[in-house]
């Protein structure tokens, strides 16, 4: 049986232009959280990704499932170890637990969208990366110190987030 609606929930009408978006930038990336887990009761986020060439996260895995469209350009994906080059139209469905990263090795910028389930990713994201201006804002000039202590803390609260970096 469907439980009855429950109406303390809202329609969320999602747009990375809206100036209400959160933006985050990490490992050269920038992130744009377009639904959280709090507006969808921990059930799933929404991240718009803009990846510049050259980036993209180090090798790791998680036990919550990761979809990712590209939107624009390619992405390089490696998963247990297999590189897949992945355009434009497509999807990829990372499973739970399964070692795997990306990387823009195309030459040019891309984007996608990320969804993660259950939600979490989004969190995780806000709590080790940086809030910048906007999609097309240059990531901040950090120190030596200041990369040491990023990957610290993102090391630090991995298992938090039911991730760990290989």
């Amino acid at each position: 049986m469907i439980p009855d609606d429950d109406p303390s929930r809202s329609l969320t009408v999602a747009n990375p232009d809206d100036p209400g978006t959160t933006y985050i930038s990490l490992v050269g990336d920038t992130y744009a959280m377009l639904v959280t887990g709090e507006q969808t009761g921990g059930r799933y986020c929404l991240i718009d990704m803009h990846v510049p060439d050259g980036g993209g996260p180090p090798p790791h895995r998680h036990d919550f499932e990761e979809m990712f469209t590209i939107l624009e350009g390619e992405i390089e994906f490696t998963f247990r170890g297999e590189k897949h080059t992945v355009r434009a139209g497509s999807t990829v469905n990372i499973p739970a637990n399964a070692p795997h990263n990306f990387r823009n090795a195309s030459g040019a910028p891309a984007r996608m969208l990320c969804m993660c389930t259950p939600a979490g990713q989004d969190e995780y994201f806000m709590r080790i990366g940086d809030v910048v201006a906007g999609k097309d804002a240059a990531p901040p000039q950090l120190s030596a110190d200041e990369v040491a202590q990023r990957r610290h803390r993102a090391a630090e609260l991995a298992p938090t987030y039911r991730s760990e970096f290989l």
